[in-house]
């Protein structure tokens, strides 16, 4: 989400007429406008005519220009007039002045309290000055006032996180996903939220409950292997992975990893297997996987087992200098 939204629908409609003939024009050609308009508007409505020459401003980049034009605006208005607030508020943003984005926020928001967009984008505020608490406040009006917007359980979630409040963020998490059951990448998330808590077996359980709606969901299966693999249980992992390999053979990441759980097993021939399916998919992360073995096998003086599984690589990876290094030094012994 970024902060540089304009006033919401209601006040854009004060707008309308002029905004259209800003979009093809230069930024000099936008002051000018402005000034113009200024000009031709003399005893109009001042917090109209100044909140839309500050609209031309902002549109033609000219943020300072713009917050001081929106501060006409509200002064005029005598604090009342929520677009030019929130307006501002956009621009301090943009200006990096988060302090004063977040005031003019919180005014914009006592005039329009329900107004959810608000409410995340002073989140966002907050969180740049490194307010946290504002921002997980900020955040948690948002949610509160719309619990049916998927993406502000995320936002919410994540900011219990940077709070350190795992608990907190996993409540959040299991609401949404009972209110939106059809929404199964809640069950993924949290399986995220558990691992990043480092509840490896907690973590394990969502991705499961996930795979038990989505059996061949292959990318939630690689991450189950990988937290099991984690949690120091590699055999129940390489099951895992095999069967992505099985569903989906060009998972040539899976495969590598497959290999190298295999190979600090010690399961050769299943390593060896792993390797090869990647390789035939092009990976040359099987090249290291092969090379790992090849230098075991010389190092226990079996050389024709290390060049077999040289030419293995070489046979994928005709280009590799570093294979035909290795093979010419081994046909020397």
């Amino acid at each position: 989400m970024s902060c540089s939204h304009f006033a919401p629908l209601s006040s854009i409609l004060l707008v309308l007429a002029t905004a259209s003939c800003f979009a093809a024009q230069s930024s000099y050609d936008l002051m000018e406008r402005a000034n113009a308009l200024y000009r031709e508007s003399r005893g109009a409505d001042p917090v109209a005519t100044s909140f839309n020459i500050a609209n031309s401003y902002y549109q033609s980049g000219m943020y300072a220009e713009a917050a001081a034009t929106y501060r006409k605006a509200v002064d005029y208005s005598e604090g009342k007039f929520s677009p030019a607030l929130f307006n501002m508020a956009s621009v301090y943003f943009r200006l990096r002045q988060y302090p004063e984005c977040v005031a003019a926020y919180h005014r914009a928001l006592k005039l329009e309290p329900e107004n959810v967009s608000g409410w995340l984008y002073l989140g966002e505020a907050y969180s740049k000055t490194g307010d946290g608490v504002g921002a997980l406040r900020a955040i948690e009006k948002a949610y509160q006032l719309d619990k049916s917007d998927i993406s502000i359980v995320y936002q919410l979630s994540e900011a219990n996180i940077a709070l350190d409040d795992y608990d907190r963020a996993v409540a959040v998490i299991r609401e949404g996903y009972a209110a939106h059951p059809d929404e199964i990448d809640f069950l993924v998330y949290l399986g995220d939220v558990y691992r990043l808590n480092k509840k490896y077996e907690e973590s394990a359980g969502a991705y499961r409950e996930a795979l038990g709606v989505r059996p061949d969901d292959t990318a939630t299966m690689y991450k189950l292997a990988d937290v099991l693999a984690e949690d120091n249980k590699p055999f129940i992992a390489m099951d895992v992975l095999n069967n992505i390999t099985q569903i989906k053979p060009d998972f040539s990441d899976a495969a590598i990893f497959l290999g190298n759980l295999a190979y600090d097993a010690k399961f050769y021939d299943r390593a060896e297997a792993a390797y090869e399916l990647a390789a035939k998919q092009g990976n040359a992360e099987s090249v290291f996987g092969f090379k790992n073995m090849a230098y075991d096998a010389h190092a226990e003086k079996r050389d024709d087992e290390a060049l077999r599984l040289l030419r293995i690589a070489q046979k994928y990876f005709p280009d590799d200098v570093t294979v035909q290094a290795d093979i010419m030094e081994f046909e020397k012994n």
